[in-house]
């Protein structure tokens, strides 16, 4: 890869060009489909867009709508940038970043005209500039809203941010200049490293590297407090030390507006949800963006203290309490004096405890065990549960007037399941900590392993994903791409193949995993041993469905042809 490069050093009509890309565009009139080399693409009106657009600006507003449509520009970006290194691997990156102007205007969004780009590997330094010709998105603003102030194509905008950081191997930020929705002729773009466009840069939050500028500011100075500690682990799960959460579904932005909505209040906030959707990522948020950010969050979980120590470890300790009390020592809430306690599992707490705990909510002082004066205490409580607190008091486990004294504010994180929308986004996030945490060099998710995951209920949810995914990156190999057998082991009982074979061994899509008795319970089809032998009893049949055409057989297996000659010669299969 050259280290250096300009779009003034390619020859007119460097490769790849517009017709070259263009062969890779195939219409399987067919079976429905339109596949760009080995991924699906869809033919659909620009108005439908448009209205789409319209109504997420209508219910969730302007900003969140920015960030949607960025992040799934940005996502077409990250794709197309990977399809041009698997179609002309041998190309360096100066092509490679020319490419992506033709890709842009081959899916026939904007036709792009590059003025100039150059970059400087060994600097990490990109400078670009582009025009944008007949934008749709531009169009449809403008039919709906007529002209704005500020630029509007923002999926488009997303698009070269995912395609030449993806490429460049930093994050570079594309910025309107001048847009045909401002009444320009034109789009004029700028590219360039995120860093030259300074702290006002909000594209980071859009997608999804924050939540505002101050989080950001105050991210900055822990790294520059603790500059090798940039990830922390908290029991099982891991997050970036600024408390990153990823998501673009509507069930997740709702979670995440009430969030926004509550932060700067001093409301006792209940977080309800099913174990591993993140809920203590989304109470360090809260912390984050509320006026308690520059004091501590402490997080305790309610059901790792024995009953006999929750009054000494939440309230404190005088010396002489009980033997064994040698010295007088703080609990947490008075650690957490103003900032903010995070309460994890709060149904879990004795019935006892739950009065003790009410008080100190109430009143906002405490005392400690074996002291004789209250202490006052300054502190903001988040609490959350996996189960439904309201069940719980009508059953007697939890005490009620404690429950409306929590329950002021309750929000409701959404199980994974219930956001596949998002999983493409949190496993491009888990690929990049693991690769790096790890040291390994493997490739992305095969498109196999995609409709796995997507096709997954995911009983452990973001926890699982991630642990999914970090297995994953530890058993494929070095450069390989990450299947189906490298992330699920069996007990998981996870789809094996989003394409299996009937009876009578023909193909068709299926979910890969059956319920059980119909008691919930998710029994494999395949176990691992038997990998291998369906792999290529999959292959042989799609063959054998296609009559011996190897491209049909590939597309009814979802990949490329080149794949498939691969892997038959692999199994010792003929394609000729």
């Amino acid at each position: 890869m050259l280290s250096r490069g300009a779009f003034s050093q390619l020859d007119t009509g460097a490769s790849p060009t517009l017709e070259e890309l263009t062969e890779a565009l195939h219409f399987s009139l067919g079976d429905g489909r339109i596949w760009l080399n080995d991924q699906r693409m869809l033919l659909m009106q620009s108005q439908v867009l448009g209205r789409l657009r319209q109504e997420i600006i209508e219910a969730f507003g302007v900003e969140v709508a920015k960030g949607i449509f960025m992040r799934v520009g940005y996502m077409q970006g990250v794709r197309d940038a990977e399809l041009i290194q698997k179609r002309f691997p041998g190309q360096d990156l100066t092509h490679a970043l020319a490419a992506g102007p033709r890709m842009h205007t081959l899916e026939g969004f904007v036709k792009v005209t590059t003025k100039q780009f150059r970059f400087d590997g060994e600097k990490g330094t990109y400078y670009g500039e582009f025009l944008w010709h007949d934008s749709s998105e531009a169009e449809e603003h403008v039919s709906y809203h007529g002209l704005s102030n500020e630029g509007v194509c923002w999926m488009q905008t997303g698009y070269p941010i995912g395609y030449t950081s993806t490429l460049f191997g930093r994050t570079v930020i594309f910025r309107e200049i001048e847009c045909a929705g401002m009444g320009a002729p034109h789009c004029y773009v700028i590219g360039q490293n995120a860093e030259e466009w300074g702290d006002d840069a909000p594209e980071r939050a859009y997608l999804g590297l924050q939540w505002n500028r101050s989080t950001r500011r105050r991210s900055r100075a822990a790294e520059q407090e603790n500059p090798k500690e940039d990830l922390r682990k908290e029991g099982s799960e891991t997050k970036p030390a600024n408390g990153q959460v990823i998501g673009v579904s509507a069930s997740f932005l709702r979670a995440r507006l009430l969030v926004e909505k509550v932060a700067d209040t001093e409301a006792t906030v209940l977080l309800v949800g099913e174990s591993g959707v993140g809920k203590e990522l989304f109470s360090q948020q809260l912390h984050h963006l509320s006026a308690r950010a520059s004091g501590p969050f402490v997080p305790i979980n309610c059901a790792a203290i024995p009953e006999n120590l929750v009054e000494s470890e939440l309230f404190g300790v005088e010396k002489g309490a009980f033997t064994g009390a040698v010295v007088s020592r703080a609990g947490y809430f008075e650690r957490a004096s103003g900032g903010t306690i995070f309460l994890d599992e709060i149904a879990t707490l004795a019935y006892a405890a739950q009065g003790k705990l009410l008080r100190a909510i109430q009143e906002r002082q405490i005392q400690r065990v074996g002291g004789g004066k209250t202490v006052p205490v300054d502190v903001r409580v988040v609490a959350a549960c996996n189960v439904d607190l309201a069940e719980e008091v009508k059953a007697g486990r939890f005490r009620q007037d404690l429950y409306f004294r929590l329950c002021v504010f309750p929000i409701t994180i959404p199980p994974l399941r219930e956001r596949r929308d998002d999983i493409p986004f949190l496993v491009e996030h888990f690929l990049r900590l693991f690769r790096d945490r790890h040291r390994r060099s493997c490739g992305a998710l095969t498109r196999r392993a995609m409709d796995a995951l997507l096709a997954y209920d995911f009983p452990g949810n973001i926890r699982e994903l991630q642990n999914l995914i970090e297995r994953g990156v530890i058993f494929a190999e070095p450069g390989d791409q990450i299947d189906v057998q490298h992330m699920f082991q069996g007990q998981e009982g996870s789809p094996v193949f989003p394409q299996m074979l009937t009876r009578d061994g023909r193909i068709q899509p299926r979910s890969a995993y059956d319920q059980n008795g119909g008691n919930g319970a998710v029994k494999p089809i395949l176990s691992p041993n038997d990998l291998a032998v369906a792999e290529q009893e999959l292959y042989r049949q799609a063959l054998k469905q296609a009559g011996g055409n190897v491209s049909s057989a590939a597309r009814i297996l979802g990949i490329s042809r080149a794949k498939l000659d691969y892997r038959l010669r692999k199994i010792g299969q003929d394609s000729s």
